[in-house]
Parts: structure tokens; C-alpha cells; sequence
């Protein structure tokens, strides 16, 4: 009994030297005889051991935009190259590589990012600010790239000017620098909106003034998206319902006469409506012709990658404005039913992140995000309808996929944005500024 009480003491007094070390540790580290900033976790019926505290951290950015945004330039990519990896066995490209396109593309992919992550940088305040020198410079490029010797001419349109590591075209510049300016003009017209000509009329010319240069490249396609663009941002800014509609159908009028008025446009209507006729064939409907034999090719599930047959110098400009007809042959409905899916989230991604702006009082950066879903919605809605014979031929690209540097370098530059609004928006909701 005398050693049991000896042994008592000792342990006793061992425990009344160690507590006091242990009120300043964490329990788990005093278990596992580790680090004291653990937690106990059970790792089976008769062991524990401690694991380090891991802080919570919170992204800045909208994650599931940035995965699709790279699923759509990853499969992009893979496209170009399968698209145009038989070019040069054609006398017109005999003095390019197999790979010639795809590094071009990836090249332009790398610059965009690159730009995209700068643009991120500045915050919405700036780019409200820089909205109408942007717009003039959008002005200043249109004009040039009409002179001979500086803008460059393919297939009868002066629509690129040459920078040596890539062909930049404007047209993509004023889709960005109108929407900027659109917002920023709804912004300091808002007490006036239910006007219309103090509050539409001023913009109506200034897209007027971009209209008339683009036509003279000419490039309707692009104008076409930055009406739709335009229009959108003064629905969306609170113009006046009737007359928006008014407005609209002004808008359709004017369409309308300038195909009635052009035979070029005019064939390609006529083409669109019967492209399998003698006349068509070979001439205007050529190439929905033979991208709907590319789609029909591929039934549900497509001939596999790189089993495109139209892409062996059948379809024309397989790898640009009719890239979703080598999609459709190589991964069949299906891979035309996730492409369709994808766009469509990311409208909707898009369109959300500007409404929450606009809950937030952020007037400006909700009509500039709304105004980058409209953008990227509207085109991807017009290339996926040439390609499927249901709107009439246009050369639009599709949306981050198509081979294009300065369509890419300016789809990302205003995914940076969105992704810069939705940012702010996150900064706010936790109490801190934009």
C-alpha cells in the first residue's frame, strides 16, 4: 500500500507540473505529441491522431466561368488543328506547316491571357473612365484600316491591320469599345432614359457612325453584334419599352434594305433558302451546303477525331467561321449538344453576375457584364445557326474557339471583366469596396 500511495503521488505531482503546459497547447497536439495547432480527428475505433488547421479561403473569382471559359479554348484548340492540319496540301497554304494554324491560335490564346489578366487589374471605375478614349480609339483604328497600305485585304474585305505576330481587326476592338461606351452612356443618361431622343438618339448616331465604317470594310456580321449589343444595354439600362420596340423595328428595316439592296447579300439569302439548287450549289451555297453534309455525316455520335472528310478542302474556312460543322461530323449530335449547352451556361453565368452588379447599386459593371453575355450569347447564336443551315451564311466566328488572334485576344479581354465585376460584386457582399 505504501509503494501504490508512492506511485499515486508521483503521478500527481506530474500531472499538476504538465497542465499548466498544457492550457497553452491544443489538446491534439498534446495527444499526438505534434504540432499544438491540430484538431483531433478519429481515424479508426482506437486511434486518433492530429491534423493541421487549414484556413478557409475563398476565391475571388467565379470558378465554374473560369472552367468552362478553358473547356471552350482547350476544345478550340484541338478543333484548329484538326480543322487545318490538311490546309497546306492545298496549293494556296503549300508553303505553310501542318501545324502552321494551331501555333498561330495557341500564340493568340497566350496573348489573350495575357491581356486578360492585365485588364482583370483594373477596377470597374477605370474602365467607366476610359470608355469614351476607347470608343475614340475604335473610331481611329475603323478609319485606318480603310487605307490601302495600312489595312489588309482577304477575299475582297479590308478588314485586318498587320502586327507581325498577328493580324488584328478592329471590328473586334469597337464590340468591346461600344458596349463599354454604351454603359457609360446609360449610366450618365439614367435620369433622362424615359426620353427617347435625349436618351437614344445620341447613341443611335454614334453606332451609326461605327455601322456605316464597318460596312464600307465591309463586315455586317460584326455590325449586326455590336447593334445587338448596343440595343441590349439600353433595354437592359430602363429605355423606355415602346420605344425600344419602335427602335427595333427601325433596326430590322434598315437590315432589310441594305440585302434588298446589295446582290451579294441578296444571293446569300437566296442561298440560304434553297442552297441545294444548281445555281446555289457551286456558288453561294456552297459552303452550307457542304457543312451540313459534314453535320449529317456525323449523325449521334460522330466519325471521331481528326475523321472529318469536308475538312480535306471541301468546306471552306473550316477552321474559322465553319468550325462547328467539323465539330458536328467528328463528335456527332452529341458533341453539338454540349457546345450548345456550354455557350448557353455561360450566358447565363454571365447574365447573372450582371444582375447581382445591379442589385448591388453597381450600375455600370452590371450593364458591362450583362453587355458581355449578350455579346458572346448573341454571336455564338448566329455562327451555331450558319453552320446549321437555320440563318443565312455570315461570317461571324464562333465565340473562344474559332481561329481568330484578335477574337480570341478580345473574347478573354472581356471574360477578364465579367470576371472583374463578379469580384467586386463578392467584395461588396462581405462589406469591404469595390
Amino acid at each position: 500500500m505504501a509503494a501504490l500511495r508512492t506511485i499515486l503521488a508521483r503521478l500527481r505531482n506530474t500531472l499538476a507540473a504538465f497542465l499548466p503546459r498544457l492550457a497553452g497547447r491544443d489538446l491534439a497536439g498534446a495527444l499526438a505529441g505534434g504540432s499544438s495547432d491540430g484538431l483531433p480527428v478519429r481515424l479508426s475505433n482506437r486511434t486518433y491522431a492530429g491534423t493541421r488547421n487549414v484556413a478557409v479561403r475563398e476565391l475571388g473569382f467565379d470558378q465554374p466561368l473560369i472552367w468552362v471559359v478553358v473547356a471552350l479554348l482547350s476544345w478550340g484548340l484541338v478543333m484548329v488543328y484538326s480543322a487545318s492540319i490538311a490546309l497546306p496540301d492545298n496549293p494556296r497554304f503549300a508553303n505553310y506547316a501542318h501545324t502552321h494554324f494551331v501555333l498561330r491560335h495557341g500564340l493568340s490564346m497566350l496573348i489573350g491571357v495575357a491581356a486578360a489578366w492585365v485588364a482583370f487589374q483594373f477596377p470597374l471605375r477605370a474602365w467607366e473612365k476610359m470608355a469614351p478614349w476607347l470608343f475614340a480609339v475604335a473610331l481611329l483604328l475603323l478609319v485606318l484600316v480603310l487605307i490601302p497600305f495600312i489595312g489588309k485585304g482577304v477575299n475582297g474585305a479590308r478588314r485586318w491591320i498587320s502586327l507581325g505576330v498577328m493580324n488584328f481587326q478592329p471590328s473586334e476592338l469597337a464590340k468591346l469599345a461600344v458596349l463599354l461606351y454604351a454603359a457609360d452612356y446609360m449610366v450618365r443618361k439614367m435620369d433622362v432614359k424615359q426620353r427617347f431622343f435625349r436618351a437614344v438618339a445620341p447613341m443611335a448616331v454614334a453606332v451609326g457612325v461605327v455601322g456605316m465604317l464597318l460596312l464600307a470594310e465591309p463586315d455586317m456580321g460584326a455590325f449586326m453584334v455590336i447593334v445587338v449589343i448596343a440595343m441590349g444595354i439600353l433595354f437592359l439600362g430602363g429605355v423606355n419599352a415602346r420605344m425600344f420596340f419602335l427602335m427595333a423595328l427601325v433596326v430590322v428595316a434598315a437590315f432589310a434594305l441594305m440585302v434588298m439592296t446589295s446582290d451579294f447579300r441578296r444571293q446569300r439569302v437566296f442561298a440560304y433558302l434553297d442552297p441545294w439548287s444548281v445555281e446555289h450549289a457551286l456558288g453561294k451555297g456552297y459552303q452550307l451546303s457542304h457543312s451540313l453534309i459534314a453535320i449529317g455525316r456525323g449523325e449521334i455520335f460522330g466519325v471521331g477525331l481528326g475523321g472529318s472528310v469536308e475538312k480535306l478542302h471541301w468546306l471552306p474556312e473550316a477552321h474559322t467561321d465553319f468550325l462547328l460543322a467539323v465539330i458536328g461530323e467528328e463528335f456527332g449530335l452529341i458533341g453539338v449538344l454540349v457546345l450548345i449547352g456550354l455557350f448557353l451556361w455561360l450566358t447565363r453565368r454571365i447574365m447573372h453576375i450582371g444582375r447581382q452588379a445591379i442589385a448591388l447599386d453597381q450600375v455600370f459593371a452590371g450593364l458591362v457584364a450583362q453587355g458581355v453575355g449578350l455579346w458572346m450569347g448573341f454571336q455564338a447564336f448566329i455562327n451555331i445557326g450558319v453552320n446549321l443551315g437555320a440563318l443565312p451564311t455570315k461570317g461571324l466566328t464562333l465565340p473562344l474557339m474559332s481561329y481568330g488572334g484578335s477574337a480570341v485576344l478580345l473574347n478573354l479581354v472581356a471574360i477578364a471583366i465579367v470576371l472583374r465585376v463578379d469580384y467586386e460584386n463578392r467584395q461588396l457582399m462581405k462589406g469591404g469596396r469595390s
